[in-house]
C-alpha cells in the first residue's frame, strides 16, 4: 500500500469520506447487534487500539497482540487470540476486506458455518479460490483451481467446527508453523469441519492489498452506498418489529419510506387515529430515515416508478392473502428497470398483537368514534354505509375489503336501520320496537367494531323523546342520526302514497331538529333531515324549499333525499340545484331503487353520503329460508354444505376480545 500505509495500519484507510476499512467493518457489526469483539494487532499496535476507542461504538474490545507480526502470519495471531476464542461461535473476518451489508447479512443468517465465496466472478490469481465439492468447501488457498470458486475470508463458523480448526492452528504454531495462512491448518482437517460456501455472485466482498483496489473497492462501495430503498407504512405507532424492519432495510441503502395517506389508510384498516402529518413526522424523527413520502394508494406503483428504488422492502406476511395481487404488482414494476424485492419474516411477537388490540379498543371509544363520520365526509367526499342489524353484520361490515386497481374498497360506516333492526326482531316495521331495545343492538355492534355509526331514527317520536335519543346516541358515540319529516304511525317510505303518510310541516319540523342540535354536547354529532317529499309526490320545489329551511333555519348538519323511483333522474336534479345554493351541507342518499348509479356518479354530482340500507338483510333471510327447505326436502344437512359458510371461518370473523 506503500504511503497510504506509512503513519497507520491497513486497515484504517480510507474509503470513503466518513469511514476507514475497519469503521466501515465496525459500524456493519453494530447495525447487526454485535457487541464483542476480538481484534489482533501488530504494526501500529497502539494507533490502532486508541482509534478503536475513540469511534465510540457500543463494543467491547479485547485487544491481543501479535508480538513478532513482522515474522509470522495471520495463522499465529489467531494462536495469540486462541483463550479468547474457543468455546464459542465466531464470525471471523481480515482487517483489509470490504463488503456490503448484505453479504454480512446472509453471513450471520446462515445456519451452518460458512465462508463467502462467488461463482460469477473470476478465479484470482493470487488471491484465495475456495474447492467446493456439493455446496462444501474441502480446500481454501491461492494455488487452488479445479471446481474452485472465488472466495474471501470472511467466515461465520459454528462452536464445533472452530473449535476443530482451533485445535489444528494450535498444533500448527507449537510446530513452529507460523508462516502459513490459517487456511492451511483448515485444509487438514476439512472433513471434520463442515465450512459450507456462501456465494454472494457480484455482492461487493473484496480485499484491498494494492492502491489499484483502493480505488476499485472505492468506487463501488460508493455505488452501493447510493443505492435507495423503499418501504411503505400505514402505522400509528411505533413498536420494535417496526424498528427491526427499518434497520434491516437502511442497511441495504438510502432510506425512502413512503406514509400511507389518511384516506388510503381509511380504505384499508381503519379511520387513523394519529393524521398524515404527525404519522409522517414520526417516521422522520427515527434515524437512518432519508426521506418521508405520501403514498396515496396502497399500491406502490406510482411512488416506485417515481423514485426507482433498488430495494422495496417489506415482511413476508403479504405472500398470501388479501395484500397478494400488491406484491405482485411490486415485482412487476419492479421487473420494469431491475429492482429487486426483499422479504423479512413477518413479525408475531404477541405483544404487538396486543397494541393492535389496544389500538382497535381505543379506535372504538365513543368519542373517537362519534367524531369519525365528519372527518371522513371531509376527507374522502364520498362515505359509504352498509346496513348492520347485529354484531355479526357489524363485523361484515367492518371487515369486509375489495382490491381492485391497486387500491382497496371497504364501507366507511354503519347504518343501523329501523327496518332491518325491526325484522332481524321479527317486528312490524311501524316504530313497534322502542329505542331501549335499539340501543342494544348498537351496543352489540360497538362492541366489535370501530366503524362510524348512521343510526335511522323513523320520525324522531315526540320532540321530547327525540331531546333523549340525541343525548343518548351521542353518549353512545353514535354519529349522525337520520328523522324523517313524517308524523303519525310509520310507513315504509318505499311504499309512496298507496298507503296514507302525512308529512310534517316545515316549522315542526325545523323545531324539532333545533331541540336536538341544543340537546348536543357535542360538535362532532351529526343531526340528518330526511326529506320525503318526493316519496309523496310532492314535487321538487317543495323538497328544495324543505331542505334549505331545515338546514338553514333548523340547524341540520345534512340532508337526505330519498325516491322510490328507479330512474334516478330526480335524485339528480335535486342535488343540483340544492349545489347550487349550498356547496358544503352534506347530502345523503339510500339508492335502493335507483340502485344502477355508481358511487363515483353519485359523488361527481356532489353526494357525500351513500347508504346501502338493508342488502344483507335482504340477502341473509333468503338464504336461510332456502338452507331450511333444503334440509327438509332432502332429510338430511348434507346437501345444504355448499352454500354454508364454515364455522372457522366464522370463528376467523370475531375476534377473541
Amino acid at each position: 500500500m506503500g504511503v497510504i500505509t506509512k503513519e497507520h495500519p491497513k486497515c484504517m484507510t480510507e474509503i470513503s469520506h466518513k469511514n476507514t476499512i475497519l469503521s466501515h467493518q465496525l459500524r456493519q457489526l453494530v447495525s447487526f447487534g454485535i457487541t464483542e469483539v476480538v481484534m489482533t494487532t501488530g504494526y501500529y499496535d497502539q494507533v490502532l487500539t486508541e482509534y478503536c476507542q475513540v469511534l465510540h461504538l457500543p463494543l467491547s474490545f479485547t485487544f491481543v497482540n501479535n508480538p513478532i507480526y513482522d515474522q509470522t502470519n495471520y495463522i499465529y495471531s489467531i494462536f495469540c487470540a486462541k483463550d479468547k476464542l474457543r468455546d464459542d461461535d465466531v464470525i471471523l473476518m481480515h482487517g483489509d476486506l470490504v463488503f456490503e451489508n448484505q453479504v454480512l447479512e446472509k453471513v450471520i443468517n446462515c445456519p451452518c458455518s460458512c465462508m463467502v465465496t462467488s461463482s460469477t466472478l473470476p478465479l484470482p490469481e493470487k488471491d484465495f479460490k475456495a474447492v467446493v465439492r456439493n455446496g462444501r468447501i474441502e480446500k481454501v488457498g491461492i494455488e487452488f483451481f479445479t471446481d474452485a470458486q472465488a472466495a474471501q475470508p470472511l467466515y461465520k463458523i459454528l462452536k464445533d467446527d472452530w473449535n476443530v480448526w482451533l485445535d489444528n492452528i494450535i498444533r500448527f504454531c507449537d510446530n513452529d508453523r507460523r508462516k502459513c495462512y490459517a487456511e492451511n491448518a483448515f485444509n487438514e482437517v476439512s472433513d471434520r469441519c463442515a465450512i459450507f460456501a456462501l456465494d454472494v455472485q457480484d455482492m461487493l466482498c473484496a480485499e484491498i492489498d494494492t492502491p489499484d483496489d483502493l480505488a476499485v473497492v472505492s468506487k463501488k462501495l460508493a455505488a452501493v452506498n447510493e443505492r435507495t430503498v423503499y418501504m411503505c407504512f400505514s402505522t400509528e405507532y411505533i413498536h420494535s418489529g417496526h424498528v427491526a424492519i427499518i434497520n434491516k432495510a437502511r442497511r441495504l441503502g438510502r432510506l425512502i419510506v413512503g406514509i400511507l395517506s389518511d384516506e388510503a389508510v381509511a380504505s384499508y384498516k381503519r379511520f387513523p387515529l394519529i393524521p398524515f402529518e404527525e404519522r409522517k413526522a414520526l417516521i422522520e424523527n427515527i434515524s437512518g430515515v432519508e426521506r418521508v413520502v405520501e403514498q396515496k394508494t396502497l399500491s406502490y406503483a406510482d411512488n416506485l416508478r417515481q423514485w426507482k428504488p433498488d430495494y422495496v422492502v417489506h415482511g413476508d406476511d403479504w405472500c398470501e392473502g388479501f395484500q397478494k395481487p400488491i406484491r405482485q404488482e411490486v415485482c412487476e414494476v419492479l421487473a420494469e428497470y431491475g429492482g429487486k424485492l426483499v422479504e423479512y419474516p413477518y413479525s408475531k411477537d404477541a405483544k404487538y398483537k396486543e397494541l393492535d388490540a389496544a389500538h382497535r379498543a381505543e379506535a372504538s371509544m365513543p368519542d373517537i368514534r362519534r367524531g369519525r363520520l365528519r372527518k371522513l365526509i371531509n376527507m374522502k367526499g364520498l362515505v359509504t354505509a352498509l346496513e348492520t342489524h347485529s354484531g355479526i353484520t357489524g363485523l361484515i361490515a367492518e371487515k369486509t375489503t375489495v382490491l381492485q386497481d391497486g387500491k382497496t374498497y371497504q364501507f366507511d360506516a354503519q347504518w343501523v336501520s329501523s327496518l332491518c333492526d325491526s325484522t332481524a326482531k321479527g317486528k312490524p316495521d311501524i316504530e313497534l320496537v322502542d329505542m331501549t331495545s335499539r340501543f342494544r343492538t348498537i351496543d352489540d355492534i360497538m362492541e366489535v367494531t370501530t366503524k362510524p355509526i348512521i343510526f335511522d331514527g323513523d320520525t324522531g317520536g315526540l320532540t321530547e323523546h327525540f331531546v333523549y335519543t340525541v343525548r343518548s346516541l351521542e353518549r353512545m358515540g353514535v354519529s349522525m342520526i337520520i328523522i324523517e319529516d313524517k308524523t303519525g304511525l310509520k310507513k315504509n317510505s318505499l311504499f309512496g302514497t298507496e298507503v296514507a303518510q302525512t308529512q310534517d310541516s316545515i316549522e315542526n319540523f325545523c323545531a324539532k331538529i333545533q331541540a336536538g342540535k341544543r340537546a348536543q354536547k357535542t360538535k362532532e354529532f351529526m343531526i340528518c333531515a330526511r326529506i320525503e317529499s318526493l316519496i309523496l309526490e310532492q314535487g321538487m320545489e317543495d323538497a328544495l324549499k324543505r331542505a334549505f329551511a331545515y338546514v338553514n333555519e333548523g340547524g341540520a348538519d345534512a340532508i337526505m333525499i330519498h325516491s322510490r323511483k328507479k330512474d334516478p333522474a330526480e335524485i339528480f336534479e335535486f342535488v343540483e340545484k340544492f349545489r347550487a345554493q349550498n356547496s358544503t351541507t352534506p347530502i345523503v342518499v339510500v339508492p335502493t331503487s335507483f340502485n344502477t348509479v355508481t358511487e363515483t356518479e353519485f359523488k361527481q354530482r356532489g353526494v357525500n353520503v351513500v347508504i346501502y340500507a338493508n342488502q344483507l338483510t335482504r340477502t341473509g333471510f333468503p338464504a336461510m329460508q332456502q338452507a331450511a327447505r333444503t334440509i327438509l326436502e332432502n332429510h338430511r344437512a348434507k346437501e345444504c354444505d355448499d352454500t354454508c359458510m364454515s364455522i372457522k371461518e366464522i370463528i376467523n370473523l370475531i375476534p377473541e376480545e
